[in-house]
């Protein structure tokens, strides 16, 4: 909460205007691109940033897919998480939250802007027909972001089990599968301090449909998992 009101009290010049933006944006989705919610999202989330005394250091770049319809699987540290691999990834893409967001005002309005989907664990119908609708949004050239695990670890850096169940839109869709270790993710939102803080984004080599075609999605979500906890513990003491 501290490092949120830092971020507006430097941007106090900038947060009336782009509130309302952002709520417009929110409101009147298809009045514009793709592009232009992401541009707008990623302005909002550079002057955060910098006020906030955060710090992006991004590795990997290179291994984001050239062509469109691929999906990315982070680890999912906190409420920070999304809005550190925006500013991160050039191009955009979407996401696939739980249902909780809708009650937290300003990433509500975000995923609002990403056209993403809101997802109900608890109702299996609801589920199925997200995965189909995100299926074909892929297929037809939109990126996603999914949180395999499910929900935000507890323990920093501490990877969870990556659920299998969470890749069946990209297996479905035979899209690349690129894997994102985050790293601090968690202190600017879910830390109690405004100190300085760098947060890493490492895009990993993606698994081609070819690589991945013969397995079941529980093996593909060990390998994820892996590839990321490997990312993370060569890297977690870079910034001590």
């Amino acid at each position: 909460m501290k490092r949120i009101l830092l971020m507006v009290f430097r941007n106090f010049i900038y947060v009336p205007f782009m509130w309302c933006k952002l709520c417009y944006h929110a409101s009147h989705v298809d009045k514009y691109t793709e592009e232009q919610h992401y541009k707008m999202l990623k302005f909002i989330v550079l002057h955060a940033n910098k006020g906030g005394n955060v710090t992006i250091d991004v590795h990997g770049q290179e291994n984001i897919p050239k062509e469109n319809g691929f999906m990315f699987f982070p680890n999912h540290q906190g409420l920070y998480d999304v809005l550190a691999i925006m500013e991160a990834c050039p191009i955009p893409f979407s996401v696939v939250a739980k249902k909780e967001i809708k009650d937290i005002q300003f990433l509500k309005q975000v995923i609002a802007c990403l056209r993403g989907y809101l997802l109900d664990r608890e109702n299996v119908r609801q589920a199925m027909k997200v995965i189909a609708d995100v299926t074909n949004e892929v297929k037809k050239g939109r990126n996603y972001l999914i949180f395999a695990e499910g929900t935000r670890s507890k323990n920093g850096n501490e990877v969870q089990d990556f659920k299998g169940g969470s890749f069946k839109a990209a297996t479905k869709a035979k899209c690349p599968i690129v894997p994102v270790a985050l790293i601090d993710s968690f202190k600017p939102f879910d830390t109690n301090t405004i100190s300085p803080v760098t947060v890493q984004v490492h895009f990993l080599e993606p698994l081609l449909y070819e690589d991945y075609k013969d397995m079941k999605t529980s093996e593909i979500a060990q390998i994820v998992k892996n590839r990321i906890k490997k990312a993370i513990e060569r890297n977690e003491k870079k910034y001590g």
